[in-house]
């Protein structure tokens, strides 16, 4: 019987091969849209859509905002594997489950990743609707995807994560954003469990540690990620401001919502990106 981390090498690769059989398309990107970030996937051109639920192996996704299709399709000239949702730890389960999609990508033979989310604004110069290109994160989920028997055929046991976010990618970011006459922030990601929402105490304590917005997911695919060698960089739509910051509750329809609101201006940012990405990632 195979040790676990050898099925996970195994699973992810009939995975990719059961969307390579279905597509002709050969992308070296990857974009996860995050909490009411799903219209992306209408920009692509003649794409094929296939339901988490159909490949193999592949988590399926519960939460509100995200519909849980993999598109494989053409941005004008740029070929993206593109998530329609992803899984969460609160949905029950594991970082590793979490982390299975961008093994599944990297199989396929996807080398770098744009990450998106929908996060709470600690830091008080953002405001709601606001967009940060992440620099580090803070992982205070209790979970890593590398625990457990390391495959060295993902990667390294202890991989280096100092330059998580790739610098050129956050450049390209910042520089594109400023083209199109929007504001975009640089800032640090705490990645929390969930579901519940934070307290104000918790807030206070995740601001005098260095974060500036804190979310429920991100972290174990950036983690995954780094492990298999791919480039990343990762985007937060700010769409509340964290408990005690206004006064204000917070509800997954606000989030939504606001989603809904800057998406004319994430979808701008996405495609002016993606390209720049694509022309800076070789094929292997």
């Amino acid at each position: 019987m195979h040790p676990l981390h050898t099925d996970d090498f195994s699973r992810a690769g009939e995975a990719a091969q059961y969307v390579r059989a279905r597509t002709p398309g050969r992308p070296r990107i990857a974009v996860v849209l995050g909490s009411g970030l799903g219209s992306f996937a209408d920009e692509l051109r003649d794409p094929t859509a296939i339901r988490y639920e159909d490949i193999p192996h592949f988590p399926k996704s519960t939460a509100i905002g995200h519909a849980g299709r993999l598109f494989i399709g053409n941005l004008e000239q740029t070929p993206l594997a593109v998530m329609q949702g992803r899984v969460h730890l609160y949905e029950g389960y594991s970082a590793q489950q979490v982390a299975f999609p961008v093994r599944v990508l990297a199989r396929m033979g996807i080398r770098a990743i744009l990450l998106t989310n929908a996060a709470g604004g600690i830091n008080a110069e953002y405001g709601k609707g606001a967009l940060v290109v992440l620099r580090d994160h803070i992982n205070l989920q209790g979970q890593n995807p590398l625990i457990g028997p390391n495959d060295d055929r993902l990667g390294l046991r202890h991989p280096d994560m100092t330059d998580s976010y790739n610098a050129q990618f956050r450049q390209f970011a910042l520089d594109e954003s400023q083209r199109l006459g929007g504001d975009v922030y640089e800032g640090v990601y705490a990645g929390v469990a969930g579901p519940s929402f934070e307290t104000p105490a918790e807030i206070r304590f995740l601001r005098a540690i260095g974060a500036d917005l804190v979310g429920m997911s991100t972290v174990s695919e950036v983690i995954a990620a780094r492990h298999l060698g791919l480039e990343v960089l990762a985007i937060s739509c700010v769409t509340n401001m964290a408990a005690g910051m206004t006064g204000e509750k917070i509800t997954a329809e606000e989030v939504l919502e606001t989603g809904q609101r800057v998406r004319e201006k994430f979808l701008a940012l996405l495609r002016a990106v993606l390209p720049r990405m694509a022309a800076h990632t070789p094929a292997s």
